[in-house]
């Protein structure tokens, strides 16, 4: 069997940057290994499958070592695969059926717009294991159904943060987010999810879905725009409505080829 795939860099316009995912388009179902081996194959951050049905697709994401309930980047490289292949009339907006329910995708003029669910943080107590790492910087911590989120004192905090693998693994959940206001945009990020596969992540939609709900509250205001300060780097445009979130990016198709399966 032959399938296609594509590369695509999300959240950017800019080929190299953003956060690079792989997209599969299927006509048939594939076994839920064969997935699995072939986003250990593609070692990007995730790959997305995608199966029409119905009126809308089917949509799973895989990292090298884990099937994920939520991923934002993903999803727009699918969304925007989808279109720039012809397999959905650029006029209509992209519909996937995932573990996290029916999620959008919308084509803009600024860019391609995902409707998310909304994932705001609730206040726990610091780990000790985050208080030995950030120490006074610390501002506030808290958790969703996902990951843990860590806003720090300021900016230079997050960017020039060196993240001890083994401890933020051991720290259960998805991942870990740390975020600080920012002077360029609204706010800058970075996510770590050693415990999917992925010790950094260099653009994280779903983190967004966190860091949408607190910085809003924080601020205010329901637009924001956030900065994930990776190596990659990338912008995410996040508009916060009530329970749910839209996340405003940009995709760069970078490879098309095929994989050749026994």
């Amino acid at each position: 069997m032959v399938l296609p795939i594509y590369i695509v860099d999300a959240f950017t316009d800019t080929p190299f940057r953003g956060n690079p995912a792989g997209v599969v388009p299927l006509e048939e179902p594939i076994e839920e290994a064969s997935m699995q081996r072939i986003a250990m194959e593609v070692n990007h951050p995730e790959t997305a499958f995608v199966l029409e049905s119905g009126d809308a697709y089917s949509l799973r994401w895989f990292t090298p070592e884990a099937e994920v309930d939520l991923c934002g980047h993903a999803t727009l490289a699918a969304a925007h695969i989808l279109w720039g292949t012809g397999r959905l009339p650029v006029t209509r907006s992209a519909y996937f059926d995932t573990l996290s329910g029916r999620l959008t995708a919308d084509r803009l003029e600024k860019g391609i717009r995902l409707d998310f669910p909304a994932e705001p943080p609730v206040e726990v107590p610091t780990p000790p294991q985050i208080r030995a790492l950030f120490g006074s910087s610390i501002v506030w911590t808290g958790r969703n159904r996902l990951d843990l989120l860590v806003e720090l004192a300021d900016e230079c905090a997050v960017r020039s943060f060196t993240p001890d693998i083994p401890v933020l693994e051991s720290l259960g959940g998805r991942g870990v987010i740390i975020t600080a206001p920012a002077t360029e945009t609204d706010f800058v990020s970075r996510f770590f999810a050693p415990s999917v596969g992925v010790d950094e992540d260099p653009v994280t939609g779903s983190a967004h879905c966190c860091l949408g709900p607190y910085w809003a509250k924080k601020t205010g205001r329901t637009e924001l725009v956030g900065y994930q300060a990776s190596a990659r780097g990338g912008l995410v445009r996040v508009v916060v409505r009530n329970e749910r979130v839209d996340l405003i990016g940009h995709a760069v198709t970078m490879l098309q080829g095929e994989i050749v399966r026994p």
